[in-house]
């Protein structure tokens, strides 16, 4: 199949090489682009976790210390991984948006053992400080990352979408996949989308993906990329 990948530059060039080792053919037009925020001092006294929603919160707060002594509570497996491929030995993953990670904290960290450091990028999906300060922890929300959003496809992406030369495209994040939406349809080349599939990571993912008329739009089993690429398969 002919596959376009929407994630940010880093993360579309290992998923491409597993793609393509598979036979399929794969173009990349990153929505998100992540500049990372290096002025930041990160306020660590009385940290015992931290609290990660993306794999770019992971990359942001290990390039700002070299501490790995922290236990872990990230949003989904993938953040997970990253986080135990960055060298942190306890990590424990939620099922995928940042309410199930405040139930995660909720039940695995004790108010009493330390505050929380939430490793975050600017734009909020769900306000994880606020969610757990009404329970009574300590969280320390420090932006360590900007994501920016795109502001028109690659021509080449764009013509070949319009002319429907996409078998489907994978999205991993609602920003992601309306970002996407608002500018195909910038564009005038909607058409394109009839035939292609949309592959979501999980439903708040194809919420915003259906704007756009696709053949059909799938959603991962749960919310892993593992699970995405079993639905292209």
């Amino acid at each position: 199949m002919h596959l376009l990948l929407t994630r940010p530059e880093a993360e579309s060039l290992a998923l491409r090489q597993t793609l393509e080792a598979r036979g399929h053919r794969v173009d990349v037009a990153p929505m998100l682009a992540i500049r990372q925020n290096h002025a930041v001092d990160l306020p660590l006294d009385g940290v015992t976790a931290v609290l990660f929603t993306s794999a770019n919160g992971v990359r942001a707060f290990c390039d700002a210390t070299p501490r790995r002594d922290f236990t872990v509570y990230a949003v989904g497996p993938a953040s997970a991984l990253a986080a135990s491929a960055a060298g942190f030995t306890r990590v424990e993953a939620a099922g995928g948006d940042v309410d199930l990670l405040a139930r995660l904290v909720r039940a695995r960290h004790q108010q009493g053992a330390g505050a929380l450091l939430h490793a975050a990028g600017s734009a909020r999906a769900g306000d994880l400080q606020a969610m757990l300060q009404a329970d009574g922890y300590d969280v320390r929300r420090c932006v360590l990352y900007d994501a920016e959003t795109a502001i028109a496809l690659p021509d080449a992406v764009a013509a070949r979408f319009g002319a429907g030369g996409y078998d489907g495209a994978l999205f991993f994040s609602p920003r992601t996949a309306a970002t996407f939406v608002t500018l195909v349809q910038a564009a005038g080349i909607t058409a394109g989308a009839t035939s292609a599939t949309a592959y979501c990571l999980s439903a708040n993912v194809a919420r915003e993906a259906r704007s756009l008329p696709w053949r059909a739009v799938t959603v991962a089993e749960n919310p892993s990329e593992a699970a995405l690429l079993a639905l292209i398969e």
